[in-house]
């Protein structure tokens, strides 16, 4: 079970290089979340996928160090979200339009790996959160945020005071959530100030978002 855990809840991060498969998977029982991934150079070759050229060519093109394309995220939502595996060969023709000809590109995706089956339960700034599970069984804490997100909550509607709509989250909160819910059967804590802190201007109200598996 701890070992288990300790796989849902670490941040994975592949690369490869143009000409390289990528390769992303999940353990038994947990399917892809794509957090974050970027294709381009922002870093020379020499630290990372060096050229592939033979020198003398490589000195005649310089190389772009600031190098990005805006689909790389899409692309891989598109190949790997939700699927137990996923793998492809990278290169710029997968991403649209080369954004650097000549340069030696990279893929980096950063993920999870998120349970298949899990509950979401919210709670209001300052309500009491209940988590529970059936007999036998514990509860596994995969995401916790307390604060503000974009857009808001709406079992935790947004009282418009003229301060500015920001997204705020506590750092700590999903340690916390850990600390006192996870591998036992039941649990509660409050949504409040008291037990995460502050983490937004004052005045803005809160709500507490866990995810969550048995």
């Amino acid at each position: 079970f701890a070992g288990y855990i300790s796989q849902v809840l670490k941040n994975y991060t592949n690369h490869a290089c143009d000409g390289e498969y990528v390769s992303l998977r999940c353990p038994h029982r947990t399917t892809i979340s794509i957090q974050s991934s970027f294709y381009g150079r922002i870093v020379p070759s020499h630290q990372m996928c060096p050229a592939r050229y033979p020198h003398s060519y490589a000195t005649l093109i310089k190389e772009d160090v600031a190098c990005s394309v805006g689909t790389s995220l899409q692309k891989m939502l598109d190949e790997c979200q939700d699927r137990r595996s996923c793998q492809f060969l990278v290169n710029s023709r997968l991403f649209g339009a080369d954004p650097c000809p000549g340069t030696g590109k990279y893929l980096i995706v950063w993920y999870k790996c998120r349970p298949n089956e899990y509950k979401s339960k919210v709670a209001c700034e300052d309500d009491k959160l209940r988590l529970s599970c059936k007999k036998s069984m514990v509860i596994a804490i995969y995401s916790a945020v307390f604060g503000r997100t974009q857009g808001g909550n709406l079992e935790c509607p947004y009282q418009n005071l003229g301060l500015p709509m920001i997204e705020c989250r506590s750092t700590t909160a999903l340690q916390l959530m850990i600390k006192r819910c996870h591998g036992k059967r039941s649990c509660s804590i409050y949504a409040s100030t008291y037990e995460f802190g502050d983490p937004c201007y004052p005045g803005i109200r809160k709500h507490l978002n866990v995810i969550y598996t048995c």
